[in-house]
């Protein structure tokens, strides 16, 4: 009987290792206000085609849950607010909703967390108080069939639940949804379930371009904003929006619940007063997201956090009302061609060889300093490319092949082509504020050599890679070593287990 305990106590601690070394995950939102969208099969095979591991639908529509069975994606599935009445009154209608919509599609169709609710705030008929009974109802049914602990429960947010969001660290929530606000944070505590929200950089930027600069949202700030509170820099809009959620959270003394981005994003077209809705800036904006979560590096408040992201959407939708962008945020037109590529594993460069919107040219080309920058200028971005940027500088340090010449130009001119190669040799890449310059001409000079593209996996790692490899390697060794062990104390188990049962004999 002991032993049966140990090894079933020993099982336990090894799922639990399992999804610790899991790390961050990219999904795609799978929306389908449109008319001209391809079949739910075709989606199915589309997104593997990509290596889309995860994806959100905004409900349980039973034609997409059969496309997706035996797939190996994960779902996120959605309660609309037209349900949260229903689902809120009587338990029996969660109940049935289980049983006739999740049920017979799963575990084949791999559903793993059930949102309640869709930014209820922002809903003009105001649903609020019905959310946490309808999320508590849902929680009983899947209790009723034993699937609580596989299937999470929660609702989507958008940023307007906080009053203030600048600094980060004074972050807070609107005093006016508290009412519903604290018991359904209660809920998520109680249940390990995330605080899912919505976050779009991109309209921080369209309604305040006077305050917020467009590299900031972008994820390709080479300075920093400082919050006077804590002292934390900050060199993009996204982490300061989670960190103000996480302080929000930690004032109200809700510490331990973890934050999931379920929607985030950038358009690729928009009206002609949407000037930064273009191809190339959703491509750097989702790129450069891709790989600030694969890294694991979390945030200036929370370093090393594991953040689940939901790229915002999969394809454009023509039915969508608004602005031209609302129409124009998809990954995919409905013919399933790419609006512009991303590699979303977060392990390589942009492939752009096949996409019309490509800056990438064929002919090898290298990144320097623009001679014309402000020593100021370029010691920022010599630091970001260091720093944030992920770039091996060891190079420029002192005795190293590249220190000389000593001087401000030289150093971030290897830095910048190390980033301009390492990210794809695209021209944002070289972009560093107007600051960096793209040449034709081999740079390297005596021992020092300049990377190239070509070169990048033989003399240095990717961006992500490195990223990978700074920030994640700790995690892969732990993993490792400790699975290894309880891989090991599973098999001893096993097999004193077997030879206990011979002995009885």
């Amino acid at each position: 009987m002991a032993s049966r305990f140990k090894l079933v106590f020993a099982v336990s601690l090894l799922l639990l290792l399992l999804d610790f070394c899991r790390g961050s995950i990219v999904g795609v939102c799978y929306g389908r206000n449109a008319d001209d969208l391809p079949t739910p099969d075709k989606v199915a095979q589309l997104v593997q085609l990509h290596k889309i591991k995860y994806l959100r639908i905004y409900d349980s529509n039973i034609q997409v849950l059969k496309a997706f069975a035996n797939t190996g994606v994960e779902l996120m599935v959605g309660v609309p607010n037209s349900d949260l009445l229903a689902f809120s009154q009587f338990q029996s209608n969660a109940d049935s909703w289980l049983k006739n919509s999740i049920l017979p599609y799963y575990p084949a169709t791999k559903i793993t967390y059930i949102t309640v609710g869709l930014e209820v705030t922002e809903s003009p008929d105001n649903a609020s108080a019905l959310v946490v009974p309808a999320m508590q109802n849902v929680l009983t049914a899947l209790k009723k069939v034993g699937l609580h602990k596989r299937i999470k429960v929660s609702s989507t947010h958008s940023l307007g639940v906080l009053s203030r969001s600048f600094p980060p660290s004074a972050g807070a929530f609107n005093s006016s949804h508290a009412y519903f606000l604290k018991p359904m944070l209660e809920f998520l505590a109680e249940n390990q379930s995330p605080f899912m929200i919505d976050l779009y950089p991109y309209y921080a930027y369209r309604d305040s371009p006077n305050n917020v600069s467009l590299d900031y949202a972008l994820f390709e700030s080479s300075s920093e904003v400082i919050d006077p509170n804590t002292g934390l820099l900050y060199t993009n809009m996204f982490d300061a929006q989670i960190d103000a959620l996480y302080f929000a959270l930690m004032a109200l003394n809700f510490r331990t619940i973890r934050i999931m981005v379920t929607e985030t994003g950038w358009p690729s077209k928009g009206s002609p007063k949407e000037k930064a809705a273009t191809p190339d800036n959703a491509q750097t904006y989702n790129t450069n997201l891709i790989r600030h979560v694969i890294n694991d590096s979390g945030t200036p408040a929370k370093p090393g956090e594991e953040l689940d992201v939901y790229i915002f959407s999969l394809f454009n939708e023509n039915r969508k009302p608004g602005m031209e962008s609302e129409r124009n945020w998809g990954l995919f037109y409905p013919d399933q061609t790419s609006v512009y590529n991303l590699d979303f594993t977060g392990k390589g460069a942009v492939d752009m060889t096949n996409s019309g919107n490509g800056t990438k040219s064929n002919r090898t080309a290298w990144c320097i300093a623009s001679g014309k920058a402000s020593e100021s200028d370029l010691q920022n971005a010599l630091d970001w490319a260091c720093g944030p940027g992920n770039v091996d500088c060891s190079a420029i340090q002192p005795s190293q092949p590249c220190f000389e010449p000593d001087n401000l130009v030289s150093h971030a001119s290897f830095a910048f082509n190390s980033y301009y190669q390492q990210n794809g040799a695209s021209d944002v890449a070289c972009s560093f504020g107007g600051n960096g310059v793209k040449v034709d001409k081999d740079p390297s000079y005596d021992n020092c050599i300049y990377l190239t593209t070509r070169g990048v996996n033989k003399t240095a790692a990717s961006n992500t890679t490195a990223m990978a490899n700074t920030s994640s390697s700790t995690r892969t060794e732990v993993c490792t070593l400790i699975a290894t062990f309880y891989l090991m104390t599973l098999i001893s188990f096993v097999l004193n287990l077997g030879n206990v049962a011979e002995a009885s004999f």
